[in-house]
């Protein structure tokens, strides 16, 4: 198991439960789904646009932490509470994702800590 890191970045949100923030193999990082939340702990409110700033800046620094960045992203999972969130979330997201890596983007029932949504990513180490 030595080529499985656990990485855990101090300017992204705690982990919600007992999990790492990413899992970093030779080929791949593998990030953790990131809610709206600041570095301490604390949800963060406002539109659906700057919820999802949140997640994806939490995510850009757990990648950081990783040795990677946000351009080796190869694929996102967007969860949102709901679908009618879909085209501001879009807004936000294309502002970080220029280099349009492979996406899903789901309605779910509910997400931790009762938020709007949560994205997770793989990416190049």
């Amino acid at each position: 198991m030595s080529d499985i890191t656990p990485v855990f970045s101090k300017d992204a949100a705690p982990p919600a439960g007992p999990y790492s923030h990413a899992i970093k193999t030779p080929t791949a990082i593998y990030c953790s789904g990131q809610i709206p939340c600041d570095a301490n702990g604390n949800l963060v409110e406002g539109t659906i646009g700057e919820k999802t700033a949140v997640c994806i800046s939490n995510l850009k620094a757990v990648l950081t932490a990783a040795g990677s960045s946000i351009e080796r992203v190869v694929k996102v999972n967007i969860f949102l509470a709901d679908m009618s969130m879909f085209a501001d979330m879009n807004k936000e997201y294309e502002k970080w994702f220029t280099h349009k890596p492979a996406r899903s983007c789901v309605a779910v029932k509910q997400l931790p800590k009762s938020v709007d949504v949560e994205i997770e990513c793989i990416a190049l180490p």
